[in-house]
């Protein structure tokens, strides 16, 4: 049996959460068009007959403006410190600062690294031998495999040299777990990705759901969301004219929720103003990161 934990590091917006879900099968990952979606470290189970991958989905890493964008950089970069195997993904593109930045950290560690060039399927087979010769040069990776998360090009390759990679162990996790993630904490992202697929510019960023109220009965499981902005005319955008915004942020998070706990749901959602949330240690603290 092989067993171990593979971070899946990376600059923002190169398919990380993409991976993650395709692998594993199910979404534990929110996923948006929008970079810098992943915020806190996501794990993601891949259990096999003869392997179980823990994958560990890290938020991108970025030149922080904020503290949140600080918690965010800091959640990769320990991730990287606690993995037996990491998997960098990439874009397939000339490296830039961001990548040769996250290589000259890889060289600090012993850790086995495997790059993943992801969105294969965005350009010409005859671009990539001259990008895998260049990432060569750069770094002695164990493997460097072309791939497409979203058309799930190459994956069942990586999946496999993920595996030989790994310690022999027993499993950690029971056989049926995708994820370690609190119920709690899944149903805010689910609303959280709903809000960045309907907002645009700043607003996706200066948002933080929490969840303040959860009532389970027989039948269904009534949830309470507390919605954060940092301003008063960003509340205004997400609640929408006469509400229509908001409403339908609510019904397709409460359709994602009810997949994933299986169960019918009662969703409420409330939108409040806490000013700068993200430059504050304690509600930071409180909201999670």
């Amino acid at each position: 049996m092989k067993c171990g934990y593979v971070a899946l590091i990376g600059r923002p917006n190169v398919g990380k959460s993409t991976l993650i879900n395709t692998v594993i099968g199910e979404k534990v990952s929110i996923v948006t068009e929008k970079p810098q979606t992943t915020r806190n470290r996501i794990t993601g189970i891949k259990n096999l007959p003869n392997a179980q991958i823990i994958f560990i989905d890290t938020p991108g890493i970025h030149k922080p403006r904020h503290k949140l964008g600080e918690f965010m950089v800091k959640e990769a970069q320990e991730a990287m410190d606690m993995v037996d195997l990491i998997v960098f993904m990439v874009e397939p593109e000339a490296p830039g600062k961001d990548e040769l930045s996250i290589i000259e950290r890889l060289k600090k560690l012993n850790k086995p690294v495997i790059l993943a060039i992801n969105k294969i399927d965005t350009v010409a087979k005859q671009n990539l031998l001259p990008l895998i010769e260049l990432y060569n040069d750069l770094h002695p990776f164990q493997e460097i495999i072309p791939i497409s998360a979203l058309k799930k090009d190459g994956i069942e390759r990586l999946v496999e040299r993920i595996i030989f990679y790994l310690p022999e162990s027993p499993m950690l996790y029971p056989e049926d777990m995708l994820t370690d993630q609190a119920e709690r904490f899944m149903v805010a992202e689910f609303i959280r990705e709903k809000i960045m697929k309907y907002t645009h510019d700043e607003i996706p960023y200066s948002v933080a759901v929490d969840i303040e109220r959860w009532e389970e009965t027989e039948k269904l499981i009534s949830i309470g969301a507390n919605i954060y902005v940092e301003r008063e005319g960003q509340k205004i955008i997400i609640i929408g004219k006469k509400g229509e915004r908001l409403k339908k942020i609510a019904t397709e998070a409460r359709l994602d929720i009810e997949k994933f706990l299986g169960t019918k749901i009662f969703l409420e959602v409330w939108v409040k103003v806490r000013k700068k949330w993200r430059q504050k240690d304690m509600l930071l603290k409180s909201l999670g990161y």
